[in-house]
């Protein structure tokens, strides 16, 4: 493996224990309100019973199990093996091991590690592309994952947060994809409560919407819609609000920016 990519698995497969033993993941919460797909997600999706579905970079299984939940037949791909052992276990015990399968690869090999399997829907979750040195290579996956007529729903942190130091208030970091140039962090937390981690260092990059975009237009994909959303799902600066709906979103005396974002694309069907 790329040894940058490699320094990444290690970090994440420390992480694992951490988050499932989290008050932030609350495990053993979600096993009992047994929650589906999000309002939004339903909304720009439908439930998916009886759909193909793969959710890319899955980490332990949560979001790939509401929607095996819903009535679609899952698959849930990352590349750490922990995480793919916690995500198998948390099936069993949510009793959707039935229609869910859990495949342990780097994303860039999904298509071989999936045997040329092709998808209705091909699903990415928050704080994914990230951690891809290269975005238009991903856009290949996605093209070659998806069934003629199938749909990419991507959900991620807007990279112009991704430029702020750590208090949200000075740039710190370029916008635009450097592939050989990554952000390199050395920090013994997480995003999660929880105990440090044993491996510190990792590299992220930055992708522009721009660039995503282009990335999946360049394989062939329709875009249906682009949505930059003014609010996310964790507390990514210290002067974020948490408002009614569990959202993290900008107070009002701060100027609105845009803090996650949402595209909705397509393979065009063979008739």
């Amino acid at each position: 493996m790329e040894p940058r990519l490699e320094a990444n698995l290690i970090n994440w497969n420390s992480r694992v224990r951490v988050h499932v033993d989290s008050r932030f993941y609350d495990v053993e919460g979600w096993l009992l309100s047994a929650p589906g797909p999000q309002a939004r997600e339903i909304e720009a999706l439908g439930l998916l019973k009886g759909k193909t579905l793969v959710h890319l970079q899955c980490h332990f299984g949560m979001d790939t199990l509401r929607w095996a939940r819903a009535g679609a037949i899952v698959t849930g791909l990352d590349f750490s093996p922990a995480a793919i052992d916690e995500a198998t276990s948390l099936a069993e015990r949510a009793g959707l091991s039935e229609r869910t399968s859990f495949v342990c690869a780097n994303v860039y090999d999904a298509s071989q590690a999936l045997s040329g399997k092709r998808f209705d829907v091909v699903y990415v979750s928050l704080g994914s592309l990230c951690w891809l040195p290269d975005v238009a290579t991903w856009g290949g996956v996605v093209a070659d994952l998806l069934a003629p007529g199938g749909r990419l729903y991507l959900h991620d942190v807007h990279p112009f947060t991704s430029c702020f130091d750590d208090d949200g208030e000075r740039v710190i970091y370029g916008y635009f994809e450097e592939p050989n140039n990554p952000f390199i962090f050395d920090s013994t937390s997480t995003y999660t409560d929880g105990e440090e981690l044993s491996a510190t260092r990792t590299y992220e990059w930055s992708h522009s919407i721009g660039e995503i975009v282009a990335a999946l237009i360049g394989q062939g994909l329709v875009l249906d819609s682009l949505i930059e959303h003014d609010w996310t799902l964790f507390h990514q600066f210290p002067w974020l609000r948490e408002n009614a709906s569990g959202l993290f979103v900008v107070p009002e005396d701060r100027p609105r920016i845009p803090l996650s974002f949402t595209v909705l694309a397509h393979v065009p069907s063979r008739d």
